[in-house]
């Protein structure tokens, strides 16, 4: 028989994050820690859920329109204006998607021909260089450093451009280093992106959680760059909405019309039940993202104070729910520290070389756990790197 698989997907690897995931789930030891899987350990608000509920007892489980539900695109709309002065038209401007990862497929998708090269700084989520390169782009790896705050430098940036170069990729806050870039930060970026005639594909899913003095700032926002830049968002982190797989694309008209169309042929449209419940968080959902992010910041400020406490070098993350302390003084691999660490103080974390090469020598840290669990799970650390000394 003819081989059934297509080589590029057979030659592709797996997640990083989900192997350690999948030993801890093979492990099925009660004593294990996990602190790998970045998921609020909130529940989706109540009235969040009542909503959802309330829909299917009224029988509302038929398609939504592709791009989403009308209110639901409006309520974007008005959320986008109202925390970060983003102007987007929720008629054919915004699309509802399958969470964010669908909407950053589309964009890669509808947006590359073959070839085309797409900036990724990195420390960056695993799946960001497959969907360029699912969507036959070449990814180009920026490696930001601990030294820079893992910020993007414009200087950097110019450096990897060539005549190839189409998306400049960014995520901020970022996973998994927690790092974010304030309007100083980005105005340098923007104008480098202007002078090569570049678009950017912007993943702002954590933009609720940023622990820092001033807002989240989008380089969507900033002059001569909406109409270059795709804003993608959604609902998991900030509404602790995992589950119910909702997120969304905001863009100009005519690169939202292509997203749209592969949306249509691929997806659909999203879970009608989520985008009801979704109506309900981005309208009058505000005052649980504020507790949560509030619960967020104390565990963000125990486990930098607990690694300071143990002389480990732990980059101050002012975004999402992660810390990326350097474990490099260890004279271990980031893998062979986190395996050791699950298989003798049964903690997981994830190894810093999962999200790639400029991570190795750190570990990804996950607070969207209880404070109790990470004071646990510290004093593991402690322990192991006792055994080490």
């Amino acid at each position: 028989m003819r081989d059934a698989l297509n080589s590029f997907i057979a030659s592709m690897p797996s997640s990083g994050i989900r192997k350690f995931f999948d030993i801890v789930t093979e492990m099925n030891d009660p004593e294990v820690i996990s602190l790998g899987v970045g998921e609020p350990d909130f529940d989706t608000p109540w009235h969040v859920r009542e909503e959802g509920i309330y829909s299917l007892t009224k029988g509302k489980t038929f398609y939504s329109p592709n791009a989403g539900l009308k209110e639901l695109r409006e309520g974007i709309a008005r959320f986008l204006n109202r925390r970060y002065g983003l102007s987007y038209d929720p008629k054919d401007e915004i699309i509802v998607t399958v969470g964010g990862s669908e909407a950053i497929d589309l964009c890669f998708r509808a947006m590359l021909d073959p070839g085309d090269e797409v900036i990724v700084p990195e420390p960056a989520f695993v799946s960001y260089k497959p969907c360029v390169r699912l969507a036959g782009g070449v990814p180009v790896v920026i490696d930001l450093k601990n030294e820079d705050d893992f910020k993007l430098k414009p200087e950097a940036l110019e450096a990897a451009i060539s005549d190839k170069t189409k998306i400049l990729f960014l995520s901020y806050p970022n996973n998994p280093t927690g790092a974010i870039m304030t309007r100083e930060d980005l105005l340098p970026i923007a104008k480098i992106v202007k002078k090569y005639d570049l678009f950017v594909v912007s993943d702002e899913i954590y933009s609720e959680l940023n622990y820092s003095d001033g807002p989240h700032v989008s380089i969507a926002s900033l002059p001569g760059m909406r109409e270059r830049t795709v804003v993608i968002n959604g609902f998991s982190k900030a509404y602790a909405m995992t589950g119910w797989r909702l997120g969304y694309a905001a863009a100009p008209a005519y690169i939202a019309a292509q997203l749209l169309k592969i949306h249509q042929y691929a997806i659909m449209c999203a879970p009608t039940t989520a985008q009801y419940a979704a109506v309900e968080a981005i309208n009058n959902g505000e005052q649980d993202t504020a507790m949560m992010r509030e619960e967020y910041n104390e565990r963000r400020r125990y486990l930098l104070k607990r690694f300071r406490d143990m002389d480990i070098d732990c980059f101050e993350a002012l975004g999402a729910f992660y810390v990326f302390p350097d474990i490099s003084a260890f004279g271990l691999s980031s893998e062979e520290f986190a395996t050791r660490l699950l298989h003798e103080q049964k903690l997981a974390v994830v190894p810093g070389s999962a999200f790639g090469a400029s991570g190795e020598g750190h570990l990804r840290i996950s607070y969207a756990y209880s404070l109790k669990d990470l004071k646990r799970a510290v004093d593991r650390i402690e322990a192991f790197i006792k055994c080490l000394t």
